[in-house]
């Protein structure tokens, strides 16, 4: 690798499919220009991003994590973003523990109709994680993190009932 490479964090968006989705569908369409460095997956909620989703992306190799929801109040499943915000609020407190800086994971409120804010976001969310650098540390044994937040309690749990929602005890 050559030594005056200019280093180009790798970045997850876990969008919620009817706003902040929405939104960087209708910055493609208006063709605005924003950081490449993202990979967006759609979920149907925000609330539905657990911290094991965040995690596995930060073992995969991602520098940071977007999370991108509906605006308070304007959820489609009514309470889904404030599920998110419970478990950003968790996340942030736990990822340095791990030695993963807590900047690397954000939060963010955008509407289907904000891709202006998409793109503000995005490349000061890029800025940023340019700023810290490359992931140094990703943490190969999270069990205590399973342990703190009872994953493995919730798993049996989960097998258990006949609907797709994860329970947090």
């Amino acid at each position: 690798m050559e030594e005056n490479k200019k280093y180009e964090p790798r970045i997850i968006g876990i969008f919620c499919n009817w706003c902040t989705y929405l939104a960087a569908d209708l910055a493609g369409i208006s063709r605005m220009r924003y950081s490449p460095n993202m990979r967006i997956a759609r979920v149907m909620c925000s609330g539905r991003v657990h911290p094991e989703h965040v995690i596995w992306a930060f073992k995969q190799g991602a520098d940071g994590v977007l999370i991108g929801g509906c605006h308070p109040g304007d959820c489609h499943y009514v309470e889904g973003n404030h599920k998110a915000l419970r478990r950003y609020t968790l996340l942030k407190k736990m990822l340095p523990q791990f030695g993963i800086e807590e900047e690397r994971l954000r939060l963010e409120w955008i509407s289907g109709s904000e891709a202006d804010k998409l793109k503000t976001v995005v490349n000061d969310f890029t800025e940023k994680l340019r700023e810290l650098g490359p992931m140094e540390y990703v943490p190969d044994d999270l069990t205590p993190f399973a342990e703190e937040l009872e994953l493995e309690e919730v798993s049996e749990k989960n097998e258990k009932t006949d609907h797709d929602e994860l329970i947090i005890s």
